[in-house]
């Protein structure tokens, strides 16, 4: 799973032009982003590609408390996910996008699970990562404001050679699903029978992390 991650740089507009024939969003977002933060995100608008400022953490139109609901709703599990009732909508309404990143991170832990670092995983080319979401919009009909906001899909990692190494050594494996360039318009265009297709791990070498030591602490060598 992805908690956090550093968003594309303004420096990739080209990049996105390139393959969205679309341009960044105008405004500001933080090099190193958690839920809630606003990012980068592709998606399709009455069949036109946009790249929007979206909420990482996806809110619903029902949620109670919107500021809060998108601390628990950043990543979507791929098989739970038609039947999980916060994705059960955009899910169902084919609302499929991508969140742009430079690198996104998950914790690296020693054997006895007790010590772990952040590792910065990335595109083995230096290209930015393209990883699957959902996404949902509404306007609020007494203020106007729209929300924005959107989930990462993640997948099982325990067989990947790279993402297996991730979370705690019991834990089960999971991972974002990255989309390769040539997956990007049929990603956005899909439908649910060829959006599960889309729903894989990256292939061998395809990705590639680093990461700071790990120092292992008195406490975890007994």
């Amino acid at each position: 799973m992805c908690s956090n991650f550093d968003p594309i740089k303004i420096n990739k507009s080209s990049w996105v032009n390139e393959h969205f024939k679309c341009e960044l969003p105008q405004g500001d977002w933080d090099a190193n982003v958690y839920s809630t933060a606003p990012v980068p995100f592709v998606y399709l608008d009455d069949g036109q590609v946009k790249c929007e400022l979206a909420q990482f953490g996806l809110v619903p139109p029902w949620a109670k408390d919107k500021k809060r609901h998108g601390r628990h709703t950043y990543n979507a599990r791929t098989e739970t996910v038609h039947t999980t009732h916060s994705y059960a909508s955009p899910w169902r309404k084919c609302k499929f996008g991508l969140v742009l990143a430079n690198k996104f991170y998950e914790p690296l832990y020693d054997a006895s699970g007790k010590n772990w670092v952040p590792a910065g995983i990335f595109r083995s080319d230096g290209e930015p990562t393209a990883i699957a979401s959902i996404w949902e919009r509404f306007v609020n009909q007494d203020t106007g404001e729209v929300t924005f906001s959107f989930s990462m899909l993640t997948v099982n990692a325990d067989e990947h050679p790279l993402m297996s190494r991730f979370h705690k050594p019991k834990d089960e494996k999971r991972s974002v699903v990255v989309v390769e360039d040539k997956d990007f318009t049929q990603w956005l265009n899909a439908k649910h029978d060829n959006a599960k297709e889309l729903l894989k791990l990256s292939r061998d070498g395809y990705l590639d992390y680093s990461a700071p030591e790990i120092k292992i602490s008195k406490k975890s060598l007994f």
